[in-house]
């Protein structure tokens, strides 16, 4: 019975669009779409698309060759499992008409893209349509749970990863981008700055990486040499290129902020890629190509909720910082018994972390207009950066303690971890019957 649930699930989603084909328009009386931002943000929301095959490379390329295959489809399956809940009710649960205080949306706001369609805009973005901010803040929520599946790589069960994707979507993204996006969200008014995601996306993969690890245990066979070293690379710059859409496209226009966004993440993520390698070299190893690697990412992961509101020297210091940090949380965890596959919850979620942290510290209203918060430490005021410091403990504990509790419940309904003899054979076998 239970292999006929996920293509029930689709007829069902059949029949929705039948029922409710949103085909009513909006029209905006004055509308003030513009062809320049609208352009801009089409072509952020497909750089944003390609950062998730980019990280399946980056990922895959990690991971020993029989898991390759596995550990690549369970970010790509993110965007169209992702997809198909977002336009039925998750960007709704995001952005929908405010519920619960600030920290949830109304599911039936835009449910099946309702509402949608013609000149419709979203409040804080009114020069682009709403369903082109749809699609770009979907690519948000499809990187989001694919970034989690490299703490759990090579011992998960694909079946109860989809499962858990799902329920991560609803009940830890959803809530958090609502929170921090909308504009009645909790803590966008408490005056959270959060440019691109280092909240939302970064911390929330980061702290559920954390839980994974810690509740899947680890894996029988640690010790592999990585598959593919040159995914790895081809890992990084699809990243790095798609980045740029990321940070930059969250200016929602094509304008100055845009253009500073753009520069602060290219300056962040070579800094960091240059302190990670001359770290290793100060530690005693040889300049490597995994840590070039990972320095750019985990300066491309600090930036991003920092990239609209500090200038461009302060992020070279951005960068370095996160990359140092980064590479000790990683020498702690490798001490630990913690099994975080590929690193997830160093460089992720201590990535995101330090960028909250230092758009606190550093974050200046001359570089953005739209902070009302303020200004940030290293100018002399505190308030920006106590507001940060709270809501990191508040999103660290919730973001934990909620994935390790739909872990728990993905265990009941399907058992997350394989069998030891299917672990021995790789998932590429065990779950897919493929091979590299």
């Amino acid at each position: 019975m239970k292999r006929f649930i996920p293509f029930g699930i689709l007829l069902i989603v059949i029949v929705l669009a039948l029922i409710d084909p949103s085909v009513t328009l909006t029209n905006v009386k004055d509308s003030k779409i513009d062809s320049g931002d609208t352009a801009w943000l089409l072509v952020s929301t497909a750089l944003v698309l390609i950062m998730t095959p980019g990280l399946a490379f980056f990922y895959g390329g990690m991971v020993s060759k029989k898991n390759v295959l596995s550990t690549m489809l369970q970010s790509f399956v993110c965007m169209g499992v992702i997809t198909v809940l977002w336009v039925i009710f998750g960007f709704s649960l995001a952005f929908g008409d405010d519920r619960l205080g600030g920290f949830i949306g109304d599911p039936s706001t835009f449910f099946m893209m309702k509402g949608t369609l013609g000149t419709a805009v979203w409040p804080a973005a009114q020069t682009i349509p709403l369903v082109l901010f749809a699609m770009f803040q979907l690519k948000f929520a499809v990187i989001t749970p694919a970034l989690i599946t490299g703490a759990f790589a090579e011992r998960i069960r694909f079946n109860s990863y989809v499962i858990f994707l799902c329920l991560f979507m609803v009940f830890i993204y959803a809530p958090l981008a609502h929170a921090t996006w909308h504009p009645n969200g909790f803590l966008f008014g408490k005056g959270v700055l959060d440019f691109a995601g280092g909240t939302v996306v970064h911390m929330s993969a980061g702290w559920a990486a954390l839980a994974s690890a810690i509740y899947l245990k680890g894996r029988n066979e640690t010790a592999h040499a990585p598959a593919r070293i040159s995914y790895v690379l081809l890992g990084t710059g699809l990243l790095w290129f798609g980045w740029f859409g990321f940070n930059a496209g969250s200016a929602l226009g094509s304008g100055t902020l845009a253009a500073t966004a753009l520069a602060t993440t290219t300056t962040a993520s070579a800094a960091a890629a240059m302190a990670w390698m001359f770290f290793d070299i100060l530690r005693g190893k040889k300049p490597g190509v995994l840590g070039a690697c990972i320095g750019a990412v985990v300066g491309l992961v600090a930036i991003t909720p920092a990239a609209g509101f500090v200038t461009i020297p302060h992020s070279l210091i951005i960068g370095i910082v996160a990359a140092v940090v980064s590479n000790l949380v990683v020498i702690w965890r490798t001490k630990t018994s913690i099994d975080d596959t590929l690193d997830v919850f160093p460089c992720h979620g201590v990535g995101g972390m330090v960028g909250m942290l230092l758009t606190g510290v550093f974050a200046h209203q001359n570089v953005n207009g739209g902070n009302t918060t303020g200004n940030g430490l290293f100018y002399g005021e505190t308030h920006l950066f106590i507001v940060h410091l709270i809501t990191l403990i508040g999103v660290s504990a919730f973001a934990f303690f909620g994935s390790f509790i739909l872990l728990k419940v993905t265990d009941m309904i399907s058992k997350l971890r394989v069998t030891p003899e299917e672990e021995l054979a790789g998932l590429d076998i065990s779950q897919h019957d493929e091979e590299l």
